[in-house]
């Protein structure tokens, strides 16, 4: 199985559908970009062990996974044989916390969900193509910044004319 050196941020968001509490689980690599979007009903171990066993077969095993201090963490880590892996700390999850803001924008704007099968196709969707427009501005010079842009702009109208 191959093994990812990279370091995962795991956090679960409350979403509300018909006014009922749901949760969108994310995993967020170290450079921001949504590797996995998994909506459940419950927050418990079962959800998470079954949301970090789609990640890790999707995206493989991964040395460092830093989370929140939710429980289910801890005792899904724990049987799947990964609970060295896991780090908590004040501050450390903030890629993960942040990466929810603008999926809540286009969520307002969308004034909300009516059935899970939406938001959870809305969810792998919205990261997919978050991902792609998604650049680190102040990491590049804007030439730089504006040639990445124009080329991820055109990768995308090739993909919608398709």
């Amino acid at each position: 199985m191959r093994t990812s050196h990279w370091r995962w941020h795991l956090d679960e968001v409350f979403v509300k559908i018909n006014g009922e509490r749901h949760y969108l689980w994310r995993a967020v690599d170290h450079e921001g970009e949504v590797l996995e979007s998994f909506v459940t009903r419950t927050r418990d171990n079962k959800a998470a062990l079954k949301f970090l066993k789609k990640a890790m077969r999707k995206h493989g095993r991964v040395e460092v996974l830093v989370t929140d201090k939710l429980w289910s963490y801890g005792a899904a880590l724990r049987e799947i044989g990964a609970a060295d892996r896991q780090e908590t700390g004040r501050w450390l999850n903030n890629r993960a916390e942040n990466s929810y803001q603008p999926f809540r924008r286009r969520e307002r704007a969308m004034l909300r969900f009516r059935r899970m099968r939406s938001l959870q196709k809305f969810a792998s969707i919205h990261a997919s193509v978050h991902n792609l427009f998604n650049q680190e501005r102040s990491l590049t010079s804007r030439v730089h910044f504006k040639a990445n842009r124009t080329a991820a702009l055109t990768e995308w109208r090739g993909l919608c004319a398709a």
